[in-house]
């Protein structure tokens, strides 16, 4: 870990996964310092190295030697967004623990929209989702990718968490409490994370609010959406089966409902 000075007791985490993030890391780090240092609240930004092979790590370093509530993570050898994620969440030390895409696709502005449910105790989980109602999508992918998308989509939230629109959109907000339950549990290191961690919120009687957000697409994503999303339906049936078998421990008691709010 990188020696950031990060107070003992945060209100927020923000967990940025990178792997191979060396040039679309900067300008995300920069925004949201600046956005973050205006709101009324003690902070941390934890990126979660996922054994990158470039520079990743030496940018994060020399960036927290002017952003103060800036700290790194890594996890050797390279394993996946999922396991980068779950240290992270693991790691935090805020009493909101929201994961962000290292190429900010969601802009920080969004982020009082997203936290509003679990500030106002409404629910104990927050997704931004693309397709929910007051999304704004800034689309330049073909067609193709945004009807195999959405056609994905469908199948996947159908089988394990009926009702939510989006599973993979990368903005999702958590209580310390929920996500230190959630992520101790979850096993799959991947792209189907997200989906994992949704599967298990609704069996362990979570609040989810998704709320419809700002997402812009950055021709940069090094995402192949067919070969990636078969990863996703792969790992998908992983899940099922391990919520069959018990892998996941359901029945040990619930974290309690959150009581801290945000200052």
């Amino acid at each position: 870990m990188s020696a950031a000075i990060v107070p003992m007791f945060v209100d927020l985490s923000i967990i940025v996964p990178a792997y191979n993030e060396e040039a679309r890391l900067p300008p995300t780090l920069e925004r949201l310092h600046a956005f973050l240092s205006q709101q009324p609240m003690r902070y941390e930004i934890v990126v979660v190295d996922d054994g990158s092979k470039d520079n990743t790590c030496a940018v994060v370093e020399e960036h927290a030697r002017r952003i103060p509530h800036l700290r790194l993570v890594r996890q050797l050898p390279n394993k996946g967004k999922g396991a980068a994620v779950r240290l992270g969440m693991l790691s935090a030390r805020g009493q909101i623990r929201v994961m962000c895409d290292a190429d900010c696709s969601m802009p920080p502005e969004q982020l009082p929209r997203l936290l509003a449910p679990i500030i106002a105790c409404e629910a104990q989980i927050a997704i931004g989702s693309r397709y929910a109602e007051g999304a704004v999508t800034d689309v330049k992918q073909p067609f193709y990718r945004v009807l195999w998308s959405r056609l994905a989509n469908k199948v996947i939230q159908r089988s394990l968490v009926p009702g939510i629109r989006d599973t993979q959109c990368g903005f999702k907000a958590f209580t310390a409490e929920v996500a230190r339950d959630l992520f101790k549990r979850a096993k799959i290191d991947g792209w189907a994370f997200d989906l994992e961690i949704l599967a298990l919120a609704r069996r362990r009687g979570y609040e989810i609010a998704e709320i419809g957000v700002e997402w812009k697409d950055d021709n940069r994503s090094r995402i192949n959406p067919l070969k990636d999303m078969w990863k996703v339906i792969r790992e998908a049936l992983v899940i099922r089966k391990n919520l069959k078998s018990g892998v996941y421990n359901l029945s040990l008691p619930a974290a309690p409902a959150p009581t801290a709010k945000a200052a």
